[in-house]
């Protein structure tokens, strides 16, 4: 496991909608292990391995993170600032934030008051970030409306193979898929492989609509990260117990493909691989939401890395879950036959 990479990838900034940075490390990474790479409008990276070959499988996982975009600038040269992805404003009052503008990042700092600590839930119109500036004018000389802005954090390594750090969602699962890739690779996979570090998960899955439309899979493998039950005050009776160190998650859907996910419980018993399940009676907001409506209908899987503290700047995971992610998946890409049947009635 290349953990210098994942690091590199992990203090990137990668605002949803600004993904541009760390999409051109993504495509200089892969062009050594892949026979094509396409890039498209929206901003996806898709890395090929034997284009002429059937099935096509398709791999999903998004480089995006949730963050701010400024949406004015005070008189007092204070910033002001709209969510991109699912932000929980409260946690970031008196933290440090970046501000990645076209001049250079710019750190800054969300003000914090007692009025704003006591009002428990807030909106995100109720944040302010101070970059030092005295006046509009002097703060317009360093950032601009539009510039994304994200939590001032890196990531920390933490007893037990264990660490953490902001945007692990969804960059653990982005960086697997192509830590896959490149063992399939090692492995003389014979399948077509589409591997697609997508842009635009957390606010409009852009990006696995145009990847899924340009791939034309036969199927689709979503690697994504999902909600432990493994700290005080979570409750696993909603979705299922999950628990860091006790390998992959796979779903249970109305979306994911009965057959798929037997032919991933099968593999991992062979592999001696733990996996664990959790339940999404609809749809399960991630990028297989919107893969699986193109084309004629995709069948797809979702499997998950175990995550504590979602969308925050400290969201942690293990290492050793997303090596035995990476070896089940590069072992599925290698075996999955030309002619296996999807149809759960066969």
């Amino acid at each position: 496991m290349d953990r210098q990479f994942l690091k590199d990838m992990l203090k990137t900034p990668s605002v949803s909608g600004y993904e541009t940075q760390l999409q051109k490390k993504v495509l200089a990474h892969m062009r050594p292990y892949a026979d094509k790479q396409h890039t498209d409008a929206t901003g996806n990276v898709i890395s090929i391995m034997n284009e002429e070959s059937k099935p096509r499988i398709l791999l999903c996982g998004h480089v995006d993170e949730i963050g701010f975009i400024v949406t004015n600038v005070t008189a007092e040269g204070m910033l002001k600032v709209t969510k991109a992805g699912g932000i929980h404003p409260v946690l970031y009052l008196g933290t440090h934030v970046r501000i990645i503008s076209a001049k250079g990042n710019i750190a800054g700092v969300v003000i914090t008051t007692s009025d704003l600590e006591k009002r428990g839930q807030l909106p995100v119109d109720a944040l302010t970030i101070d970059i030092g500036a005295s006046s509009r004018e002097e703060a317009l000389q360093h950032v601009a409306v539009g510039d994304s802005v994200c939590a001032a954090t890196d990531s920390e390594e933490l007893l037990n193979e264990r660490f953490c750090g902001r945007a692990l969602d969804d960059r653990i699962g982005a960086f697997i898929i192509m830590e896959a890739f490149q063992k399939a690779k090692e492995k003389k996979c014979r399948n077509g492989v589409y591997c697609a570090t997508t842009v635009g998960e957390e606010t409009t899955m852009r990006g696995a609509y145009s990847a899924a439309v340009y791939a034309k899979p036969t199927c689709a493998v979503i690697v994504d990260v999902t909600f432990t039950s493994d700290y005080p005050g979570v409750d696993g009776n909603v979705t299922g117990e999950v628990s860091l160190d006790k390998g992959p998650v796979l779903c249970k859907s109305s979306l994911v493909n009965d057959r798929l996910n037997e032919r991933l419980l099968k593999l991992s018993e062979e592999l001696h691989i733990p996996v664990q399940w959790e339940i999404a009676a609809g749809k399960a907001g991630t990028d297989g939401d919107m893969v699986y409506f193109t084309n004629m209908g995709v069948p797809i899987v979702l499997i998950s890395i175990p995550l504590r503290y979602m969308h925050s700047s400290v969201e942690t995971a293990s290492y050793r879950d997303m090596q035995q992610c990476i070896d089940l998946l590069s072992e599925f890409l290698c075996t999955l036959e030309e002619d296996f049947d999807y149809c759960p009635l066969s």
